[in-house]
């Protein structure tokens, strides 16, 4: 059996607002600590059937940057949807959602630029 590590570090502020999050995993081409703005985390909880979630954010995630971080969060389900239960119609509707979402953006920021 092989075993795999995942680590997270948060770093908060006085107020308790995320400032840094930094990851590493132990099966990654690069070995080394990653910064990021953002991270979701699901687990589906077997005896509770539900979702125990955990989404953070640092102040320097900016707001455009939150909307497409959950419009791609959404698309890997969408994958996911197809690898787990080969329910394609499910993949290809959430899929089309993103589609929107994107679309919905981009025109944000257009308008934005205006």
């Amino acid at each position: 059996m092989r075993k795999e590590d995942i680590n997270i570090n948060v770093t908060l502020d006085d107020a308790n607002v995320c400032e840094q999050i930094l990851w590493m995993a132990t099966n990654t081409p690069d070995q080394g600590t990653n910064g990021s703005k953002a991270m979701s985390l699901s687990f589906w909880d077997e005896d509770g059937k539900g979702t125990a979630k955990m989404d953070l954010w640092t102040k320097k995630m900016e707001i455009h940057e939150m909307k497409a971080f959950c419009i791609e969060t959404i698309a890997g389900l969408a994958d996911t949807v197809r690898q787990a239960t080969n329910d394609e119609a499910m993949a290809m509707d959430i899929d089309d959602l993103c589609r929107r979402l994107s679309q919905r953006l981009k025109q944000e920021m257009e308008q934005q630029k205006q």
